[in-house]
């Protein structure tokens, strides 16, 4: 279950109280954004900043917050700071300390790509050992679904990472690990208990276990299904729920799977339920699914970006959904999902790895700089860049050759969670 941000004065400052300076890198004398205070100097240098509040993580702290009679009593006016004319030094400094956090960031995203990677492999040998080793199966998800529901339900802070091509593995696992990841980021913002978030968990790795009695004629069709065809690939729901429940899954994670597939508007399958009918994790479930296939579709050549699919969602599905969980993906996700290729407001090109939870406009991008090696390229937050815009979105047939080479926006998006990112730029 996710608090709401905790705020105090700065008088209320000690040492042991981990905060979050919500300001931009250049703003502040520290190293990170976030933190935990260690010494009267660091507490006399946030107060000189002059700010009205402050948040602090309560859980990462090592003690409360000095009362406001106490901060009174003691006096609140901060010590006097000399002011500081920038030189060249200063500006070196700031500029190498941007430096090592552009270092501190790539270490950070190949950190979450090999966990990504690890995942997928469990994920993969879960869903092919559901049917032989039922048992060992279904612990091997469990372990994977708590450790995940523990990261995103006890961070303060976390953002989705879109990850590359090279790290994605084999595609046929892709799917059910994507929908895992973007159900339980929907589930952060709302007010889910931990079984309850382990139940979707473990029903979005399951959803389309069911599948496996489907024959690839139909699994990999491109072209529309005709009725019957139709007919087969609904039966999946309750294939997936019989097995589930035989492989020892909760009845509720079978209800879910049973499901995934139900819409609002009664349009779902497998028995048309609408609104309230549905149970209320099938109805996210629903949407992470469907966020995932509009991206990766059987027919690649009908993939939508990720920005697209949002778009698709809110303009021309919005009826077949949740409305409050539906404004909660754009939450997620950002206005621009990772995985966006974009131009930006001084026409360099970029993509977007990473969302900016405090700021869904301005999320981290990856900008096309031929003179800078692709294996550790530069990378924008636009929260720190008040000059810069996101101009537009574009599909990766529009952009030069060069760029498309450099950029190499995958053609199967794949997501995971990343709570480094925030510790170094947030």
């Amino acid at each position: 279950m996710q608090d709401q941000p905790h705020y105090i004065s700065p008088d209320q400052l000690c040492i042991g109280l981990y905060i979050h300076l919500d300001r931009g890198w250049m703003d502040h004398p520290f190293t990170f954004n976030n933190f935990k205070i260690s010494s009267a100097a660091q507490i006399a240098q946030i107060q000189a900043l002059k700010l009205e509040k402050l948040r602090y993580d309560p859980m990462r702290s090592d003690c409360e917050p000095l009362s406001l009679e106490h901060a009174e009593s003691h006096g609140s006016a901060p010590p006097e700071v000399p002011a500081v004319t920038p030189t060249p030094d200063i500006e070196a400094s700031q500029i190498s300390g941007k430096s090592e956090r552009l270092k501190l960031l790539h270490e950070s995203i190949r950190t979450c790509e090999k966990e990504f990677m690890t995942t997928s492999q469990t994920v993969k040998d879960a869903l092919s050992g559901l049917n032989a080793k039922p048992g060992t199966a279904r612990e091997a998800a469990a372990a994977l679904v708590t450790h995940m529901v523990e990261s995103v339900l006890t961070e303060s802070d976390i953002v989705l990472h879109a990850i590359s091509d090279r790290r994605s593995g084999e595609t046929g696992y892709l799917h059910p690990l994507n929908v895992t990841v973007l159900a339980l980021m929907l589930s952060k913002s709302i007010d889910m208990t931990p079984a309850d978030a382990h139940d979707l968990g473990m029903a979005a790795i399951f959803h389309d276990i069911g599948k496996a009695e489907i024959p690839d004629r139909i699994l990999l069709k491109t072209d529309p299904l005709n009725k019957a065809e139709q007919g087969l690939l609904e039966q999946h729901c309750a294939t997936g729920t019989r097995m589930a429940l035989q492989s020892g899954l909760s009845e509720r994670a079978g209800r879910i799977i049973l499901q995934h597939h139900e819409l609002m508007d009664g349009s779902g399958y497998p028995k048309h339920l609408k609104g309230e009918e549905i149970d209320s994790l099938a109805r996210l479930l629903a949407i992470a699914n469907t966020f995932d296939n509009l991206c990766n579709p059987v027919n690649l050549a009908a993939a939508m970006t990720p920005y697209e699919a949002l778009a698709h969602m809110f303009s021309t599905l919005r009826g077949k959904f949740d409305a409050s969980l539906l404004k909660i993906l754009i939450k997620s996700l950002g206005v621009y999902p990772p995985g966006s290729v974009v131009m930006l407001s001084d026409n360099a090109y970029g993509m977007v790895i990473s969302v900016n939870p405090s700021a869904s406009l301005r999320p981290y991008v990856m900008l096309y700089k031929p003179d800078v090696a692709r294996e550790t390229p530069e990378v924008i937050n636009l929260r720190e860049e008040p000059g810069i815009n996101i101009g537009k979105c574009m599909r990766p047939g529009q952009l030069p050759r060069e760029v498309l080479d450099y950029l190499s926006p995958r053609k199967r998006v794949s997501y995971y969670f990343n709570k480094d990112t925030l510790e170094i730029e947030n």
